[in-house]
């Protein structure tokens, strides 16, 4: 299957993302106060984002991955959240920061806060590097947000289209599927 041809616009470039990540790294490292994390990136399209985040925390971290699934090919959330990857720590009375690309319908995040909670950690803080609260189905707001976006379709910086356009540098705008 050849790439999908999408007409784009760029909606954050990389300078900006990379001037807020540092101050959502700073606000964490703060809270935590000197106290060990367990960082989780939600696969597959936080990778970029939490790769980046993690390195800019001063603090004594251990990395996990967590898999899920609400989208498929789609373009919206089907509703339904699926566990693909679990964890391969144990967090019970630790620290853990939920690392996820979007929060859009917050399904995603409140799925995985209360599975983790389930866990005991001792606190579990939350951070998405996009955040749409037009389109949120709950009450899930993140503890820590990179930007507040409108509803539009987005790509680029870990979110794709159909596996696509992961490795753009800044994060643009869909604004036709072709």
């Amino acid at each position: 299957m050849a790439q999908p041809v999408l007409q784009l616009q760029k909606l954050l470039d990389e300078k900006k993302i990379a001037s807020r990540i540092k101050e959502m790294a700073q606000e964490i490292t703060k809270q935590l106060g000197g106290e060990e994390l367990i960082a989780v990136c939600v696969l597959k399209g936080s990778f970029v984002f939490y790769s980046d985040l993690i390195r800019c925390i001063d603090a004594d971290i251990r990395t996990d991955f967590i898999g899920t699934s609400s989208y498929g090919n789609a373009t919206k959330s089907s509703g339904e959240v699926k566990l693909t990857l679990d964890l391969t720590h144990a967090i019970q009375g630790k620290n853990v920061l939920l690392v996820e690309d979007i929060v859009d319908t917050g399904l995603t995040m409140e799925f995985l806060h209360k599975t983790l909670q389930a866990r005991s950690p001792k606190r579990i803080y939350s951070a998405a590097c996009l955040f749409k609260p037009e389109a949120l189905k709950t009450k899930y707001k993140p503890d820590y947000i990179g930007f507040e976006v409108g509803n539009e379709f987005v790509v680029g910086y870990g979110l794709d289209y159909q596996g696509y356009f992961r490795n753009l540098p800044y994060i643009a705008q869909v604004t036709s599927l072709n």
